[in-house]
């Protein structure tokens, strides 16, 4: 058995069906939780991350959803550092994330049109002029591997065919999860961003609340 939650997305059925609309007129998406027993046969990561015990706010968990939402789509929600991918049956995977510091949190419609595995790591410009002691040294970039910031799997926002330079990726802090700490990316644990990356197709669409 696994813990169960009820989300409801919204506070109109028109608005919930169609987050693309709630995006527009920058409405809040509005989170309720009641406590619900459920049984479920999908594998899930692992609630332990190498030697870190995953809180269980932030386990990964099969949920009920509002209906209406596309099964295949993604949904972020940085009020709860939650991230939610919808499957078929008004339900979802819900995985925790790591959002934006102040002032660098990213909301909006996307499209994932590139998907690396171990990916290579480059700061931002921006990231360079607003802490060069930090990300100087990183100018040229850094390869993939266990020690990248960028973790195990890298999946890639576009807007109107243009990188946004925002990712959902692993980390290698994985207190990180559930703070307001990155640069404006959604980090994710290595295990539950390996998860996510064999569900998500290139062409996902993924919405930012």
């Amino acid at each position: 058995m696994t813990t169960r939650r009820k989300l409801i997305f919204g506070a109109a059925a028109g608005l919930l069906a169609t987050p693309t609309l709630a995006l527009a007129q920058a409405a809040p998406l509005r989170l309720s939780i009641t406590p619900e027993q459920i049984s479920d046969d999908l594998h899930l990561p692992p609630n332990v991350e190498g030697n870190y015990q995953i809180p269980e706010r932030y386990q990964a968990r099969v949920v009920p959803v509002q209906p209406g939402l596309q099964p295949g789509s993604l949904h972020i929600v940085p009020n709860s550092f939650h991230l939610y991918y919808v499957l078929p049956e008004n339900r979802a995977i819900r995985y925790g994330v790591a959002i934006g510091s102040e002032g660098l949190g990213w909301h909006g419609t996307a499209t994932i049109q590139r998907k690396v595995e171990w990916p290579s790591w480059r700061p931002t410009n921006e990231m360079i002029e607003r802490n060069p002691a930090a990300y100087e040294k990183y100018r040229d970039g850094m390869p993939g591997g266990p020690t990248n910031p960028l973790g195990a799997r890298a999946l890639y926002f576009y807007q109107n065919g243009r990188d946004t330079a925002i990712r959902v990726h692993g980390t290698v802090q994985p207190s990180s999860i559930g703070r307001s700490v990155s640069n404006g990316c959604f980090r994710m644990y290595n295990s539950h961003v390996i998860d996510l990356y064999s569900r998500v197709p290139v062409g996902t669409t993924v919405y930012v609340y």
